[in-house]
């Protein structure tokens, strides 16, 4: 099995700051067709909820992830930025064991689970049927209603899906996750699809989730100011591997009108190549995500809030 799990992590207070290795090792990549695995836990394992060393997956004669290597916290939220294409879905299906067509070694916590830009219910079972699908054992009705209540849809357990808003949807799909008690929680653009006022909304629920739950948050997204309000450290992917990473150190709860956000998103966007029309005037006092799409600046100065690297990160592949 190429996707390997160690046992249940401890969760950190998300208030206290992750301390990772984050010396810089060569990556070699794995070998795709002799996928390297291991059971036993690491030394210091116990305080990670992902460990990723050489991974490599390749589609074709197409190399989409390249020697990857990658850690995160228990506890800590995650954001992934990169362009359309390089890897980041990808990358999320393998930790997910979805995608087990792999070279490398990953190791994921044994409870974990994931939720997609498409909500995924099934329109013949009502909205308490769809969070339990999947799960093993003989879950009851109670503990779908007690993760529909997490999301604020308790009263909407009997609902059939075709019923729901898209908003409503979402938070069912995300209902379904927390349902299963994950160490890991894996983010694949929820929010994509949503209204702005919605999204926003859906956005201070993952944060209220995730103060309240402890669990290790990977979030896959295109929307810098999304990954800089939610995220401990946001991570920059190129060509199948972590180009560039920075700590997001601002207080919470996170405003957008703060110049050290707005000069942090300078970076970021400077990073993806997409220029920040704002960087001239100062932060808008309130700019929409079109807007932050469109912005642009090129890098800021490096004595920024939030300490920044850009490189490989601190593994390598395994023999």
């Amino acid at each position: 099995m190429a996707t390997d799990v160690h046992g249940a992590v401890s969760p950190r207070l998300p208030d206290t700051p992750s301390t990772p290795d984050t010396s810089d090792t060569s990556d070699t990549p794995g070998n795709p067709g002799n996928p390297a695995t291991r059971t036993e836990e690491h030394a210091g394992s116990r305080d990670l909820a992902v460990q990723v060393q050489g991974l490599v997956r390749e589609f074709g004669r197409r190399r989409v992830v390249d020697g990857l290597g990658l850690e995160i916290g228990a506890g800590e939220f995650v954001a992934l930025l990169g362009r359309s294409g390089c890897g980041k879905s990808t990358l999320l299906r393998v930790l997910a064991g979805l995608d087990r067509e792999i070279g490398g070694e990953v190791l994921v916590p044994r409870r974990r689970a994931v939720a997609f830009q498409a909500p995924r219910l099934m329109p013949w079972k009502r909205v308490w049927r769809n969070v339990l699908l999947g799960l093993p054992g003989r879950p009851q009705r109670a503990d779908a209603v007690r993760a529909l209540e997490e999301v604020g849809l308790g009263h909407r357990a009997d609902a059939w899906p075709k019923t729901l808003s898209g908003g409503e949807a979402q938070r069912a799909s995300l209902a379904r996750a927390l349902v299963r008690d994950p160490d890991l929680l894996l983010l694949d653009e929820p929010f994509g699809a949503l209204d702005a006022l919605t999204r926003i909304r859906a956005q201070r629920l993952v944060a209220e989730l995730w103060r309240e739950r402890g669990c290790a948050v990977l979030l896959v997204t295109h929307d810098v100011e999304e990954a800089l309000l939610l995220a401990d450290r946001v991570l920059v992917m190129e060509e199948g591997r972590i180009a560039y990473e920075t700590e997001v150190s601002l207080p919470r709860a996170r405003e957008v009108t703060d110049p050290r956000f707005a000069e942090l998103r300078a970076r970021l966007l400077g990073r993806l190549g997409v220029a920040d029309e704002d960087e001239d005037d100062g932060p808008s006092a309130s700019p929409t995500p079109a807007e932050s799409a469109a912005a642009d600046g090129g890098r800021a100065d490096h004595g920024s809030r939030g300490s920044e690297r850009s490189p490989e990160p601190a593994c390598h592949s395994a023999a």
